[in-house]
C-alpha cells in the first residue's frame, strides 16, 4: 500500500498544491481543514466562509480563475468544495479546461490518476441518471394530476399570492446567478480587456465573432450581477468615455487580438468585416497593413504585450 502511494505521487503533476478550505458560518474556523490540507504538501490554502447551500462561491471563482496547468485544487473532503454532484462536475471541468486536477483528501477522487478519473466518471454517471430520474418523476405526476382534473404547478402562483411568488423570485435569481458563475470565465476576461474604453455593443459583438450569443443588454445586466456579489471590479460598469473613431478602433483590434493571440492580422480584419466596422479611411474592406498599423499603435500605448521572438 505504501508503494502504490508513492507511486500515485510520483505520478501527479508538478505543480503548485492549492488547498481550499470552507466552513458554512464566520464562527467557525477552518483551522482543522487547513493542517490536513499543508500536512498533504499545500503550499497555499485559501479560505471562504459560506453554507452549503450557497450559491455565491467568489473565493473558489477567484481561485479558479488564477489556477495555472499542471496545478491542484486540493480539499479535505467532497462536501467543502461542491453543493452538488452536478456543481462538483461543473468544477472540475473548468479547472480540466485550464490544464489543472483536483483532489480530495477523504474521497477516491484524484483527476491526475486513472482510478481518479475512473471513480469522476462514476459520479457523472450518477447525476445524468438523477435527472432522468426526476425528469420521468415529473412528467408522471403531471399526468396523473391532470387525470384527477388538477392543474399541474405551484397554486399559489397561479392566485398571484405574494409569499409564492417572492420565493419563486428567489429561486430565478439563484438559478440566473449559477448559470452566470458557471460560464463567467469564458466572457468575463474579455469584459475587463475590453472596459470602460468600449461601449457593450462592441463588446457583445466581439464575444458573438467567438460564438458566445450575448446582447448589450444581457451582458450589461450580467457584469452588474457579478459586481452586486463581489465577483467583479465596479470599474466595469463606468460610462464608456467618448473616442475618436480610430482611437476606438485600435482599442477594438487589440481586444480582439489579446481575447485570441493566435488570429493572423487577415483573420482580424475578416472579423471586423463581419462586424460591419469601417477602416478609418471609411472602407468597408480592412487590409493586413491596417490591422497591424493599429495593433502596433496599441503595442507602443501598452494595451497589446509585444509579440515573443518565436512568434
Amino acid at each position: 500500500m505504501a508503494r502504490e502511494a508513492q507511486h500515485r505521487r510520483s505520478r501527479r503533476p508538478k505543480g503548485r498544491q492549492i488547498g481550499y478550505a470552507r466552513v458554512s458560518t464566520d464562527e467557525q474556523a477552518t483551522e482543522a481543514q487547513e493542517i490536513e490540507l499543508r500536512s498533504a504538501g499545500c503550499d497555499v490554502v485559501v479560505q471562504e466562509h459560506g453554507s452549503g447551500a450557497s450559491r455565491a462561491r467568489p473565493a473558489l471563482l477567484r481561485l479558479i480563475s488564477d489556477i495555472g496547468a499542471g496545478d491542484v485544487l486540493v480539499v479535505v473532503r467532497l462536501d467543502r468544495l461542491a453543493r452538488s454532484v452536478s456543481h462538483l462536475l461543473q468544477v472540475i471541468e473548468d479547472l480540466t479546461e485550464k490544464g489543472a486536477h483536483f483532489r480530495s483528501l477523504r474521497d477516491p477522487i484524484d483527476t491526475s490518476t486513472p482510478q481518479g478519473m475512473f471513480s469522476l466518471q462514476v459520479l457523472g454517471a450518477v447525476a445524468q441518471l438523477e435527472r432522468a430520474l426526476i425528469s420521468e418523476r415529473t412528467k408522471a405526476g403531471i399526468i396523473a394530476a391532470r387525470s384527477k382534473g388538477r392543474l399541474p404547478g405551484n397554486p399559489g402562483i397561479r392566485e398571484r399570492k405574494p409569499e409564492a411568488l417572492a420565493k419563486m423570485t428567489a429561486v430565478q435569481k439563484a438559478a440566473y446567478g449559477r448559470r452566470l458563475q458557471s460560464t463567467m470565465n469564458q466572457w468575463l476576461p474579455t469584459v475587463r480587456r475590453m472596459r470602460p474604453d468600449h461601449n457593450w455593443d462592441d463588446i457583445a459583438r466581439v464575444l458573438k465573432q467567438r460564438g458566445l450569443n450575448w446582447t448589450p443588454e444581457r451582458l450589461r445586466r450580467a457584469v452588474r450581477w457579478l459586481v452586486t456579489e463581489h465577483l467583479a471590479e465596479s470599474t466595469l460598469l463606468k460610462r464608456a468615455s467618448p473616442q475618436p473613431p480610430e482611437d476606438r478602433l485600435m482599442t477594438l483590434v487589440a481586444g480582439i487580438s489579446q481575447s485570441n493571440p493566435d488570429l493572423s492580422l487577415r483573420d482580424i480584419a475578416g472579423q471586423l468585416e463581419r462586424l460591419h466596422e469601417r477602416t478609418p479611411r471609411g472602407s468597408a474592406k480592412w487590409s493586413a497593413s491596417s490591422i497591424k498599423n493599429l495593433l502596433d499603435r496599441a503595442r507602443r500605448l501598452g494595451l497589446v504585450a509585444e509579440p515573443s521572438a518565436s512568434s
